[in-house]
Formats: C-alpha cells, sequence, structure tokens
C-alpha cells in the first residue's frame, strides 16, 4: 500500500487542527456560558463553576471530536478513560492556578479564558497523538469520505 503524499498528509493534519479549533470553540461557548451562569446568577465560588463549565465541555468536545475530528472507530470507554486521565492531571493543576490567581485579585474571566488556550492546545496534542494515534480515520464517516474520494478518482482518470 502507497504512502499518502506529504502534501496530502499535512492538509489532513491541518483540517483536523481546524475542525478540533471550531469544536472547541463551541465547547468553550458551552464553558463559558456554564461558568458564567454559575459564577455569577448562583454565586458558586470559582472552582465550583469552573469545574461543573469544564466537565460539560469536556463531554460536548469529546463526542464532537471522536466522531468527525479524528473520525476514529475507538473504543468508547477506552478513549473516554485515556481522556479521563489527561483531565486527572489537567483539572487539579488549572483549578488549583486558577483558584489562586482570583484569590490575589487577577479577573476570573481572563483566568477562565486563558486556561481554557492552555487546555485547547494540550489537549489537541493528547488527542492527536495518545488518545487517537492509532485509530485515526477508521470511523463510518472517514470510510464514506474514502469511498467517495476513490470514486472520484476513477471518474479524474
Amino acid at each position: 500500500m502507497s504512502q499518502p503524499a506529504p502534501h496530502a498528509t499535512a492538509k489532513k493534519s491541518a483540517w483536523q487542527a481546524l475542525k478540533f479549533t471550531l469544536f472547541s470553540i463551541s465547547a468553550g461557548l458551552i464553558q463559558i456560558g456554564f461558568f458564567e451562569l454559575l459564577s455569577k446568577a448562583f454565586h458558586l465560588p470559582y472552582w465550583g463553576s469552573y469545574l461543573t463549565a469544564l466537565v460539560a465541555s469536556v463531554l460536548w468536545n469529546f463526542t464532537l471530536n471522536r466522531r468527525y475530528t479524528f473520525r476514529s472507530d475507538c473504543n468508547v470507554p477506552k478513549s473516554m478513560a485515556l481522556v479521563a486521565l489527561f483531565y486527572v492531571v489537567f483539572t487539579p493543576l488549572s483549578t488549583w492556578w486558577g483558584s489562586a490567581l482570583t484569590q490575589i485579585g487577577w479577573n476570573e474571566d481572563l483566568v477562565l479564558i486563558g486556561t481554557m488556550l492552555i487546555n485547547f492546545v494540550t489537549e489537541f496534542l493528547y488527542q492527536r497523538f495518545v488518545v487517537y494515534r492509532k485509530t485515526i480515520d477508521t470511523n463510518d464517516v472517514a470510510k464514506r469520505a474514502a469511498e467517495q474520494e476513490a470514486r472520484k478518482g476513477q471518474v479524474d482518470a
């Protein structure tokens, strides 16, 4: 079986990064919405608002990225467990630094946005190279796309 051309791989990686970015923006909106509701309307402390909002956004992001960004047919409980391991490290650290920074007077919305940016970059790398590294483009969405591309190639030939 031949290897894809380097430009095809680069294009595919760029497309993955763009999809991850767009889905992360939608997850970010969910996280900000939950955070604002819980912190401003219900007056929960930073850590309580942050943790609840984070869980909601992670579930959203995981579902969309598994299906459409990485197009993986991986074992859902296994891949969810791997994502959970990421958050076993990230969540206590980000909760700690977020709480510490807001207690010394940093604006909680700016702390949240900074934390979300760190989460975005590290989670993409972790999902791409750990969670889905061996199962990218293995689900039904990827198979249909490959079939369409093959048919297109036959027509063009």
